[in-house]
């Protein structure tokens, strides 16, 4: 398991876990990062993410997406 922050763009992986507080994990979640859904990396610029989950994109900052780990599956 490697954290999102550090996926390459284009890279699809599933959720495996997702850390923090309580209130961070719901956040998540509402969002749609949910343990076993797919999350396709859009673009990547200074450690902030673009990256499309559950048919939506969404913009997360470094600090966050280190707080979802992921299993890469491969290249979009």
């Amino acid at each position: 398991m490697i954290p999102l922050a550090v996926a390459d763009p284009m890279e699809t992986a599933a959720i495996m876990k997702i850390t923090g507080k309580d209130a961070v994990r719901q956040h998540l979640a509402e969002l749609g990062f949910v343990v076993g859904a797919m999350v396709t990396v859009i673009s990547q610029m200074s450690g902030n993410l673009i990256v499309q989950v559950r048919g939506s994109r969404v913009a997360l900052d470094r600090s966050m997406a280190s707080r979802i780990m992921i299993k890469e599956v491969g290249k979009a």
